[in-house]
């Protein structure tokens, strides 16, 4: 028996009393590629991020770990929710224009002195100033850096459009204008290497593009260090209190934790690992997140359909955005109609083998995602599911 096929057999004992479209979590693996993490961040504690997990319960055990210190969250109100619960250390990491939160956020001293909100134009601590109703408590204040790798003077970007922010002397400007304003305390930078650190660099069967982008993140982490390095001297030269330097991600971890210029570290995808973070040369994980669809029809010779499934992930359309049919191996989609919305034809030898009923097993493209589409979280142990935790959507949260 392969160690997919043995996998597929214990998640099927441990939920043969469920129906499905049932997703769960296997902890061990959960545990082991928390491990990694903290292996690969070399001693820089590592700040989860909690878009790739969307469940209270997995993010307070991966805290409850060694390594681990703070929540990356994705809303403000995600941030104020988390701090209410009890999360002592939440960093916003995409501004916010949600008027209400930073009224509730000024006005109370404990949400105030637990999340800390990103900034990347003045105007953003203009609406944070119009928005307080009165509130006094001072806000904290994280900047972020755009890490995009720039080629021929500035006619080619690699990485994601997010900060204006680019040289020391723009951040260390803005800087400046935080510590001017009274109501906010400038106590961090932040950097995500996006087109390092969540794109693989060891596709199957694609061996040119690989080694392409293996080229590209070389060059860009060169790049980014060293900037990153002359910003962040630029920065505490106005703020020298500065409480942290974030960055990384789940695929750049090892080599964002080499920078000096670095206090911790960013990773969530890298808990459930999903089917993009496949291709990498760098690391790799053990699957932990995964949903079973039942088979509700046999219209053929090698054909089943299954219930659903048509949970596609954001980002540029495409197969790659799919979820891919994991258990049992050799399954795959019908071209002509894909994963649908209520049924999913799948093609294969393994449908023959399988009877109205049986679950198939399914990996998600990205990493929190998957928990919008899902309630309750079954948590397994070895053959059997210990405990039930609800998701986001569970806990009737839905942020974005």
């Amino acid at each position: 028996m392969t160690p997919r096929a043995a996998d597929r057999s214990r998640y099927d004992r441990a939920t043969a009393h469920l129906d499905a479209p049932v997703a769960i979590v296997d902890l061990e693996a959960f545990d082991a590629n928390a491990e990694d993490l903290v292996r690969r961040a070399g001693g820089k504690p590592v700040r989860v991020a909690s878009k790739s997990v969307r469940c209270r319960a997995l993010l307070e055990r991966v805290l409850a770990r060694p390594g681990f210190a703070g929540v990356m969250s994705f809303t403000l109100a995600e941030s104020l929710w988390l701090a209410r619960a009890g999360f002592a250390d939440v960093l916003l990491a995409y501004p916010s224009v949600d008027r209400a939160g930073f009224a509730e956020l000024a006005r109370d001293p404990k949400l105030a002195a637990a999340v800390t909100v990103m900034v990347d134009d003045v105007a953003q601590l203009d609406l944070i100033d119009a928005s307080r109703s009165g509130g006094e408590e001072e806000v904290r204040v994280c900047l972020e850096l755009d890490t995009a790798l720039r080629l021929l003077g500035g006619r080619i970007r690699i990485g994601a459009r997010r900060s204006p922010l680019r040289t020391p002397a723009e951040l260390a400007e803005l800087a400046r204008s935080v510590g001017r304003r009274p109501g906010f305390r400038l106590v961090g930078l932040m950097a995500y290497e996006g087109h390092v650190a969540g794109v693989g660099d060891a596709v199957a069967g694609r061996p040119l593009r690989s080694r392409a982008v293996r080229l590209m993140q070389a060059a860009a982490r060169r790049e980014l260090a060293e900037r990153r390095a002359a910003v962040v001297r630029a920065v505490r030269a106005v703020a020298p209190d500065l409480e942290f330097v974030n960055g990384g991600g789940t695929g750049s971890v090892q080599h964002t934790a080499a920078e000096e210029a670095v206090t911790e570290i960013a990773a969530g995808s890298g808990l459930f690992v999903p089917r993009l973070f496949d291709h990498y040369s760098s690391f790799s994980g053990r699957p932990a997140a995964l949903f079973a669809q039942p088979v509700v029809r046999r219209p053929g010779v090698g054909v089943v359909t299954v219930l659903g499934g048509g949970y596609p992930a954001s980002g540029v359309a495409g197969e790659d955005r799919l979820p891919v049919p994991y258990l049992p191996e050799g399954l795959r989609y019908d071209p002509q109609e894909g994963p649908g919305e209520v049924q999913t034809p799948l093609l294969g030898s393994p449908a023959d083998d399988l009877r109205i009923g049986d679950k198939v097993w399914f990996r998600h493209a990205k990493a929190g995602e998957l928990c919008e589409r899902f309630d309750s979280l079954r948590l397994v142990e070895g053959d059997r599911v210990t405990d039930t935790v609800p998701t986001y959507r569970g806990e009737g949260k839905t942020f974005l």
